[in-house]
């Protein structure tokens, strides 16, 4: 039971302090624009499609250790 004198207290200072960043998060407005981050991450502007012939583009720089490989699905065909 003497344990008790000390969880219950260091629980209720864990909960206070976890409250009190969850109020710090809503002042400052970390929950303001909940799908604006997953769009940017979706739709940035510096994505570019590779070129339909990306060998004979001089943008590309072929690199000896990367491969690019078609995506395919399970049935082995290309999406």
């Amino acid at each position: 039971m003497s344990v008790l004198i000390w969880l219950v207290p260091i629980a209720l200072l864990m909960g206070a302090v976890g409250l009190a960043a969850f109020f710090w998060s809503l002042k400052s407005g970390q929950y303001d624009d909940l799908s604006g981050a997953s769009e940017r991450i979706l739709l940035a502007d510096e994505d570019h499609p590779l070129p339909t012939n990306a060998s004979t583009d001089p943008r590309f720089k072929k690199d000896s250790r990367t491969s690019i490989q078609p995506a395919t699905g399970k049935d082995g065909r290309r999406h």
